[in-house]
């Protein structure tokens, strides 16, 4: 009993600790689309999220496109790398993503498609290992940047970020309490510097 007790003790100070220092240790490298403007990093870095049947992005994946787009107007970085999922052959989001992009007036030359983005830590790491990005301003709603922001930066990158909240989501407490979780989870992926999972395995996004 006092063993289990003590793991439960530790798990549950692994879980302060890592939330405490993911957000405390990124707060600072956030910013506003006008302030990011002109930072010339290597990328523009925009996480996935769902899309519809269709191939239409999701609201708050729409969100992160528009701000991303907005920093390549505003010479955040000269490249876009999308990251997302497409482990299945009737779901792609990084395409979509790119799409969406070039729809809203990036040339296609500059947008850069990860289709193993399976989850955060694979993007960030591919960002870095794979893309060879050492500095980007990556994008995604606020409560998730924090978690991509300690992952880059614990993996050697000059990371900042610009959040892309626009309003209200559905199921954004359930995203909020999940990633408690994802952080702790990430936290340790990141001290070890893991390389990510085999994209062609299950993740939990």
């Amino acid at each position: 009993m006092k063993l289990a007790a003590a793991c439960v003790v530790a798990l549950a100070a692994l879980v302060v600790v890592a939330n405490v220092y993911t957000v405390a240790s990124t707060r600072d490298d956030v910013h506003t689309v006008s302030q990011l403007a002109g930072a010339h990093a290597d990328a523009v870095v925009v996480l996935g999220a769902s899309v519809f049947a269709d191939g239409t992005p999701s609201d708050i994946l729409a969100d992160r496109l528009e701000v991303a787009c907005d920093l390549y107007e505003a010479g955040a970085a000269d490249v876009v790398i999308v990251s997302g999922d497409n482990r299945d052959s009737r779901y792609n989001e990084s395409d979509a993503m790119k799409d969406y992009c070039v729809k809203l007036g990036v040339p296609a030359d500059d947008v850069y498609v990860d289709h193993a983005g399976c989850d955060t830590y694979a993007s960030m790491y591919r960002a870095h290992f794979t893309y060879g990005a050492q500095s980007a301003v990556v994008v995604t709603q606020a409560y998730h940047l924090y978690r991509a922001l300690a992952i880059a930066q614990g993996l050697g990158m000059d990371a900042q970020g610009a959040p892309a909240d626009k309003g209200a989501y559905d199921n954004q407490l359930n995203y909020s309490l999940r990633e408690v979780g994802a952080r702790t989870k990430d936290f340790v992926q990141t001290l070890l510097k893991l390389p990510p999972a085999d994209p062609d395995q299950p993740i939990t996004r």
